[in-house]
């Protein structure tokens, strides 16, 4: 199996804090989810969306797909995607994260070229960024028992595992102001959001 190729979209939230599934979400008349599809095919020859609402990507070229175990979170959506993947590690963004960083993705991706784990993970601070990052299909089983044992965190699976660490020192380099890691919750991050890239132009 080759060891890169895919990346994931995860657009299966519930969407609560937006009030409007964050899918449908538009950055300057264009959907957001199809900024992120683009984005990401310049450097991944297999893009996945995992959602639960496939009739919204009727006509794509893309692979859709659904949580598999159902209900449990992103972690659902992880392994859904790494069931689906044709590489080894595969890269890992939500649908409400609007600023994708290719730089760093190749970065990231050198760095597990001569390792064996099962995930590269990007710290801030004592904290992790479980998106803007790279699984290994490696973990389908470690999230199958896991969620099995009614555990759903990200986060707490990630430090049983043997984890590439990307120091937040490091990860500034490509991001200063860390908005590669930005997702848009709420309507008054999303209107910060447009507000700041109209005000550039």
């Amino acid at each position: 199996m080759r060891k890169f190729g895919t990346a994931v979209i995860l657009a299966g939230g519930k969407s609560t804090r937006m009030g409007f599934d964050k899918q449908l979400l538009k950055i300057n008349e264009r959907r957001l989810i199809d900024n992120l599809r683009k984005k990401l095919s310049k450097i991944f020859d297999e893009i996945i969306v995992v959602t639960n609402k496939s009739e919204y990507y009727l006509g794509s070229t893309d692979k859709i797909t659904k949580d598999i175990i159902v209900g449990k979170g992103p972690l659902s959506g992880i392994h859904a995607g790494l069931s689906k993947a044709t590489s080894q590690y595969v890269y890992f963004v939500a649908c409400d994260m609007p600023n994708i960083n290719l730089d760093y993705i190749e970065y990231m991706r050198n760095e597990l070229k001569g390792l064996k784990v099962k995930a590269c993970i990007t710290k801030y601070g004592e904290w992790i960024e479980p998106f803007n990052a790279f699984y290994s299909k490696d973990m389908i089983m470690d999230i199958e028992e896991y969620l099995m044992s009614n555990k759903r965190s990200v986060n707490s699976l990630l430090y049983k595992l043997p984890v590439h660490y990307v120091e937040e020192e490091k990860a500034r380099q490509f991001s200063s102001n860390w908005d590669m890691f930005l997702n848009l919750n709420t309507k008054e991050e999303l209107d910060d959001f447009l507000n700041a890239i109209n005000s550039q132009d």
